[in-house]
C-alpha cells in the first residue's frame, strides 16, 4: 500500500477512534501528577503561590480551547465539513468563515488547547513535550484523512481555501465574519458533556494530589464552580428529555 493511502486508512482509523486520546493523556497524566505531588515535596509548583499560579494558569490553557470549540460549534451549519456519523464522514458544506477562514482545524485546535491545560497541570516539561509530540502524530494523521475526503468531494474549491489557510496554527489576520447567527441551542446540545467534565478533571486533580500529600487545603473555588457546571450538566440532561428546547 503506498504512504498516501495508508495514512489515510490509518487516520480513518484514528478518526473513529479518536475520543480514547483524552482518557490517555488524563490517565497517565493523573499518574503522573500524584507520582510528583508524593515524591517531590520540594518541587516549586507543590509550594504556595507556585501552586494555584499552575492551577489557574493550565485552566486557563484549557478554557481557551474550550472557547474556541463553542465559537467554532455555534457557527457551523448542519451537515458540515468532516462532521462524524456512525458511517463515517459526512459533508454538504464547506466552511470557509469565522475561525475556518484563519486555521483549517479549529475544532483539533480547541482539543489541543483542552488537553494541554491537565498536561502542563503535571509540571513535567518532558510529559508536556511528549503529550505535544504524541498529539501531533495523532491528530497528523486523522487531518490528513479528513482532507482528502474534503478534498474529494468538493475539489477545487477546497484547494483555493485550503491554500491560504494554514491547517493548525491560526492566521489572525486572515479572519472573514461568519454570515450565520450563532446557535446556542447547538453548542449548549454539543458542549455541555465537555464543560463539566473540564472542571471535574481539574477538582479531582486538586483533591487526589492534596489527599496524596495528607493535606485538606482544596481549593474550594474550583470546588464550587465545579459543582455549578454539575448542576448545569444535569439540569441541561433532564431539559433535553423532558422539553424540545434543543430541537433543531
Amino acid at each position: 500500500m503506498a504512504l498516501q493511502e495508508e495514512l489515510e486508512q490509518q487516520g480513518n482509523w484514528l478518526f473513529r477512534h479518536r475520543s480514547y486520546l483524552p482518557l490517555v493523556v488524563l490517565i497517565i497524566g493523573l499518574m503522573v501528577y500524584l507520582f510528583n505531588k508524593y515524591y517531590n515535596e520540594e518541587y516549586i509548583f507543590n509550594k504556595e503561590p507556585y501552586e494555584n499560579y499552575l492551577l489557574w494558569g493550565s485552566l486557563m490553557v484549557s478554557l481557551c480551547g474550550f472557547f474556541i470549540r463553542v465559537y467554532t460549534v455555534g457557527y457551523t451549519p448542519k451537515n458540515t465539513s468532516g462532521r462524524n456519523t456512525k458511517e463515517g464522514q459526512v459533508a454538504e458544506v464547506l466552511n470557509t468563515r469565522g475561525m475556518y477562514s484563519v486555521v483549517r482545524h479549529p475544532l483539533y485546535l480547541g482539543n489541543f488547547l483542552l488537553w494541554l491545560g491537565p498536561a502542563m497541570l503535571t509540571g513535567q516539561i518532558w510529559f508536556i513535550i511528549s503529550f505535544i509530540l504524541f498529539y501531533w502524530i495523532y491528530y497528523e494523521r486523522i487531518m490528513f484523512a479528513e482532507e482528502q475526503f474534503l478534498r474529494k468531494i468538493f475539489g477545487q474549491k477546497y484547494l483555493d481555501w485550503s491554500e491560504n489557510v494554514p491547517a493548525f496554527l491560526p492566521k489572525i489576520k486572515n479572519f472573514k465574519k461568519n454570515n450565520l447567527l450563532f446557535n446556542w441551542k447547538k453548542v449548549i446540545y454539543k458542549e455541555r458533556n465537555g464543560f463539566s467534565a473540564l472542571f471535574i478533571i481539574f477538582c479531582t486533580f486538586d483533591i487526589l494530589g492534596k489527599t496524596i500529600q495528607g493535606r485538606t487545603d482544596y481549593n474550594y473555588y474550583l470546588i464550587i464552580v465545579c459543582v455549578f457546571a454539575l448542576f448545569i450538566h444535569i439540569l441541561l440532561k433532564i431539559l433535553k428529555k423532558t422539553t424540545r428546547l434543543f430541537s433543531e
